[in-house]
């Protein structure tokens, strides 16, 4: 199902980097850090947790080659964050499942302690 109103279904003004008949990726417009990356469904509307288990072993396969391409292009990228905010009280803002791959780098932020936690900023420190 395709929304012509959504910005993942209208690839054409996308700079995509890479596609399968499942998932397509490019970089974030808008990048927490430098190649945030977003592996995005092709189909819209889906949930995370609509994919098929075949899906998911697709989705991490291109997870794991991304993360590679990172890292072998930048030699300064130590760690990631990987999220998906699944509806608006997670902070989805864009209601079309992607996944987002962020580069971290050693001293990208004072203290990365508490990672993902930190959506929820009185729950970073534990």
């Amino acid at each position: 199902m395709e929304n012509n109103n959504c910005i993942f279904c209208n690839k054409e003004k996308l700079n995509i980097i890479y596609e399968d008949d499942i998932f397509y990726v490019i970089r974030d417009a808008y990048p927490v850090t430098t190649d945030h990356t977003l592996i995005i469904l092709n189909e819209h509307n889906k949930t995370y947790f609509d994919l098929r288990d075949k899906d998911i072993i697709q989705l991490n396969n291109i997870i794991k080659f991304q993360k590679d391409s990172l890292i072998g292009k930048d030699n300064s990228i130590t760690g990631f964050n990987i999220g998906i905010n699944q509806g608006e009280t997670a902070g989805q803002t864009v209601m079309h499942l992607h996944i987002h791959l962020i580069p971290r780098r050693k001293g990208d932020i004072d203290d990365p302690r508490g990672g993902v936690r930190g959506v929820i900023p009185s729950k970073q420190k534990y």
